[in-house]
């Protein structure tokens, strides 16, 4: 393979993402909402929820698993309702930030090279067409994982901050969320990059490749869907399974994308 030349793409693309303010400021507005902002409010949530909603959670609590009520803390309720929310309600979320940088750093990479009239000399670059497609999916795949990952830590420092009055302890991360951040997280970036490179290599600009791409975020949606109402709870066991069966597909989607991307074909459409 053509290591030099695959860097350059990959250093290419971050870079243009640093310039493209349409790019960037969803990649900072987005986690910092999801990993700073809701984390510190839910740590306040029991002082700042109304005793209705707080009803409602501790409802919730009452309808986890025996092996999920064991793992949290065995302290007051306002306790058990911190660590519900921020350690189990929360998980859905944190997913949205690799799903999403991925989804958008992607559906640039070749619908934004249409829009700015560089794709021909990106398509003429020494590289086959293999090795162009995984340099393509590797910048946003790296983009997001270390998106994820310092969002990660983050959310860890927010969390124990905020949640300390009522805590009195540091209680973040549990090992599921070392899971799901190690383990499920570069997965579901995978998934994110790998279905919008597909769209994005035949949609025609930026907003029409990350509209069709965001299909893939349903399913976060629904696991969200489906904690609140008590349906599914993520556990170690779960993220694990999860991100086994994540990482088929994303190698299900790279050999796809290897035997049907032609460079030729995408020239012909420009």
């Amino acid at each position: 393979m053509n290591g030099r030349a695959m860097a350059a793409i990959v250093r290419r693309d971050l870079l243009v993402v640093r310039r493209s303010r349409a790019v960037l400021l969803p990649l900072i507005i987005v986690p910092l909402i999801l990993l700073v902002i809701l984390p510190g409010l839910a740590a306040l949530a029991p002082r700042l929820l109304p005793p209705s909603e707080i009803d409602e959670l501790q409802l919730l609590l009452d309808t986890l698993p025996p092996s999920l009520r064991a793992s949290l803390p065995a302290g007051s309720s306002d306790q058990q309702i911190v660590a519900l929310l921020l350690t189990y309600l929360s998980g859905p979320l944190y997913l949205l930030v690799p799903m999403m940088v991925a989804s958008v750093i992607a559906a640039d990479s070749f619908a934004g090279e249409k829009e700015r009239r560089t794709l021909e000399a990106l398509l003429y670059t020494p590289t086959t067409d293999r090795e162009l497609l995984i340099a393509k999916m590797l910048g946003p795949w790296v983009a997001a994982v270390a998106v994820a990952w310092g969002g990660f830590a983050a959310y860890a420092i927010v969390a124990n901050a905020a949640a300390w009055p009522i805590m009195g302890r540091i209680f973040f991360p549990t090992p599921m969320w070392w899971a799901l951040a190690l383990w499920l997280a570069p997965a579901v970036a995978g998934l994110g990059l790998g279905a919008t490179v597909l769209v994005s290599a035949r949609a025609r600009t930026f907003q029409e490749a990350y509209q069709l791409g965001g299909v893939v975020v349903l399913p976060l949606v629904l696991l969200l869907v489906g904690q609140a109402a008590g349906a599914v709870f993520l556990s170690t066991k779960v993220v694990v399974l999860l991100g086994a069966a994540l990482w088929l597909i994303d190698l299900v989607l790279v050999l796809a994308g290897l035997r049907r991307f032609r460079r030729d074909a995408i020239l012909s459409r420009v």
